[in-house]
């Protein structure tokens, strides 16, 4: 089947319009939506190990214990997010490091090789996967600084190689270069580029025949009474004016950044269009798609046999209180009276059941769809941002965002939860320094928010500017952070030699 047939045939299935591509060579018609131009590496195992490197392993070998293993630690965690942290990977590879853990429990032949110093950090670990009859695909490799052993990711390449050749496999699949530095490293190693490779990413135009079918549902879905323009403009969700936005420059280059919230009553979708029609770049502190939003839900719903449950630290009257405030009003006379919360969270459960974090995160957001705050203010931006064809990047990936929430005070949690009856007062004073764009009066109140601390604010803050300066300095991108963080990034910008001033 030739490749413009199987696309039809995808689309004809899926009816998906967003479309990618990875091959050797592009079809002539998507050369002008190529993304991303790379090579495959290849090492052939009939070779000797270069004696200097073997070398450099035996020197590594004298401070480290290697081990193969399927089990992704909290060690792992760490690694890879202070490896993915400091080095610039495009997007599909960090793409591979957020899914390691999720991928390790569920595919075969997956193999962390793993290097551990004496006292029992881990140094370097390369994902491998040795499925393939003739040949083992080197995935993924990150080495530590913190925890710094010299030439660790030799001494596990030496490995790697040892085990392919004892298994009987005939060549080495390196991956892609990815960047001067892996490439260099494969090289060295005697890896040798194969296959090109090529990646586009386009959208398809609707056809006729798939224009109409949209406009005859459209058609169909219309009430039958005509709606008055009082009518139709009451349907949509309510609009307001995007206030909480700054405008950077440097060297002439424009970008913008605004504070979020990831719950809130109003829709910014007006203001964010004509933003956007101004950006190439959309970056947000991590991925918004549902696959990666699944991926953080099951963490927290599958807490682990020692960890803390909020239900602990609370009492029973606590526990009443909270579940007065989220679920509103039940019973007979609720029922009878449409005063009843239609879909209430179990609260008893999420505080018994679920990880600390996550309990709140529901409880919270459950306490505001009962109020109709059913919009997310970067939700909303993210897949606009895509619909409108933008470059859209998250900032930190998964298993950096999880071992965040996991640093979440279950002393500040408890407190917050204890406070729910102050929570009406304290969204309405938000809502009004969040519409004025205010940032500065919608914090220190007498509720401290859980998750205000100096390990989920201040140290990703410095994170966050190391990430998008890039993009900053290209100019046309827009940043959307969680609104505390321009606390402290409205300074540390200027510090870093931009201009920033407020969109009035």
């Amino acid at each position: 089947m030739g490749f413009e047939q199987a696309l039809a045939e995808a689309l004809r299935l899926t009816a998906a319009r967003d479309c990618w591509a990875i091959c050797p060579e592009l079809p002539e018609r998507l050369k002008t939506h190529c993304s991303s131009q790379d090579q495959y590496y290849i090492l052939a195992l009939d070779a000797a190990v270069p004696r200097r490197l073997a070398r450099l392993a035996e020197r590594a070998a004298a401070n480290l214990t290697v081990e193969a293993g399927i089990t992704f630690t909290p060690a792992h965690r760490r690694l890879w997010a202070e490896f993915t942290g400091r080095v610039a990977l495009p997007p599909n590879v960090r793409e591979l490091f957020a899914r390691t853990e999720s991928v390790l429990q569920r595919a075969s032949g997956l193999v962390l090789l793993n290097a551990w110093d004496r006292d029992e950090n881990l140094a370097a670990c390369l994902l491998l996967d040795t499925a393939p009859r003739h040949f083992t695909s080197y995935l993924l490799g990150a080495h530590s600084r913190v925890c710094y052993t010299p030439y660790a990711s030799d001494l596990l390449f030496r490995e790697m190689v040892r085990v392919a050749k004892h298994d009987g496999k005939q060549f080495l699949h390196l991956g892609l270069g990815v960047n001067e530095g892996i490439r260099r490293f494969k090289a060295k190693w005697g890896g040798t580029p194969g296959l090109p490779y090529e990646m586009a990413q386009w959208q398809e135009r609707t056809g006729l025949r798939e224009g109409v079918g949209d406009f005859m549902r459209m058609v169909a879905a219309t009430p039958r009474e005509p709606m008055s323009k009082r009518q139709f403009l009451a349907s949509l969700p309510p609009q307001r004016r995007f206030a909480m936005l700054w405008e950077i420059e440097k060297n002439g280059r424009r970008s913008w950044i605004g504070g979020t919230a990831h719950f809130f009553c109003y829709s910014f979708e007006r203001s964010f269009r004509d933003l956007f029609e101004k950006v190439d770049t959309v970056l947000f502190e991590g991925p918004l798609d549902p696959e990666s939003l699944d991926q953080v839900s099951q963490k927290g719903r599958a807490p682990d046999s020692g960890s803390p449950r909020v239900v602990d630290v609370l009492t029973e009257e606590d526990i009443r209180r909270l579940e007065r405030v989220v679920c509103g009003p039940r019973g007979f006379w609720a029922r009878f009276m449409g005063a009843e919360y239609k879909n209430p969270p179990d609260v008893r459960h999420l505080l018994a059941h679920t990880r600390h974090w996550m309990a709140f995160f529901a409880l919270w957001t459950g306490f505001l769809a009962r109020r109709g705050w059913t919009q997310s203010v970067d939700l909303e931006a993210w897949h606009l941002a895509r619909e409108m064809g933008k470059t859209v990047r998250g900032m930190e990936n998964i298993p950096e965002q999880i071992e965040t929430l996991e640093s979440i005070s279950m002393a500040r949690i408890a407190d917050f939860l204890r406070q729910c009856r102050q929570w009406d007062h304290y969204i309405q004073r938000n809502v009004r320094a969040y519409l004025k764009g205010d940032v500065d009066r919608m914090f220190g109140t007498s509720i401290e928010f859980p998750t205000r601390t100096e390990l989920v604010i201040h140290r990703r803050d410095s994170r966050f500017l190391e990430r998008m300066r890039p993009c900053l300095e290209e100019g046309r991108c827009a940043v959307f952070v969680g609104s505390a963080h321009m606390i402290n990034l409205r300074g540390m910008l200027a510090g870093a030699g931009f201009s920033i001033r407020r969109v009035r």
